[in-house]
C-alpha cells in the first residue's frame, strides 16, 4: 500500500510541476535568466560549467543570457580599464560565428568584441542571448515534449495501477480455481 501511494505522490509531484510551469512561466524565464548570469559569473571557476555553457552557446547559436554584453559581468571579461586580464572586453569561442574551412578552433575570436557595438560584433560572434533561443527551442519542440511527458506519465499510471491490484490480490488470497 506505501509503495502505491509513493508512485502516486510522485506522479502528481511531476504533474504539477509540469502545471506550475506553464502557469508561472514569466517566473519559470526569470529564474532561468538568474540562473545564467550566475553561470556566466562563474565560468572559469568550474570546468564542468564552462564546458556546459560552451556547449549551449555553440548548440542555440547565442552569446550570453539577453546579450554578448552580459559577459561583462565575469571577472575576467569584464569591460572596465581595472580588469588586467587579456580576456578583458571579450566573450568565450563558443560565442564566435562558426568559419566553414576553419580546422584548428580559434580561442581568442571573441577578443575585444564587447567594445564594438552590435552591428560590428554581430559579424564576429553570435549577438543574441540564449534565453531568448532556449524559449523558441522550447515553443517549437513543444509537442515532443509533451509526448515525453507523456510517455514518462502512462508507466508510471500503469505502474500505480498493478501496484494496486498486486495490493488486492494480497489481501484476498481466495484462488480463482
Amino acid at each position: 500500500m506505501q509503495f502505491s501511494i509513493c508512485l502516486t505522490i510522485v506522479f502528481l509531484l511531476q504533474l504539477a510541476s509540469g502545471v506550475l510551469g506553464f502557469i508561472f512561466s514569466d517566473q519559470a524565464r526569470a529564474q532561468v535568466s538568474e540562473i545564467l548570469t550566475n553561470a556566466i559569473v562563474h565560468y572559469r571557476d568550474d570546468l564542468d560549467l564552462q564546458n556546459l555553457i560552451d556547449f549551449g552557446q555553440k548548440e542555440f547559436k547565442c552569446c550570453g543570457g539577453i546579450s554578448y554584453r552580459d559577459w561583462s559581468q565575469n571577472m575576467y571579461f569584464n569591460c572596465t580599464t581595472e580588469n588586467p586580464s587579456k580576456e578583458a572586453c571579450s566573450v568565450p569561442y563558443s560565442c564566435c560565428l562558426p568559419i566553414a574551412e576553419e580546422t584548428v578552433i580559434n580561442t581568442m575570436c571573441g577578443h575585444r568584441m564587447q567594445s564594438l557595438d552590435y552591428l560590428q560584433a554581430g559579424t564576429h560572434i553570435h549577438t543574441n542571448g540564449c534565453i531568448d533561443k532556449l524559449v523558441n527551442w522550447i515553443h517549437s519542440n513543444l509537442f515532443l515534449l509533451g509526448g515525453i511527458a507523456l510517455g514518462l506519465a502512462i508507466p508510471q499510471l500503469v505502474g500505480i495501477l498493478l501496484s494496486q491490484v498486486l495490493i488486492n490480490q494480497i489481501k484476498d488470497p481466495t484462488s480463482p480455481w
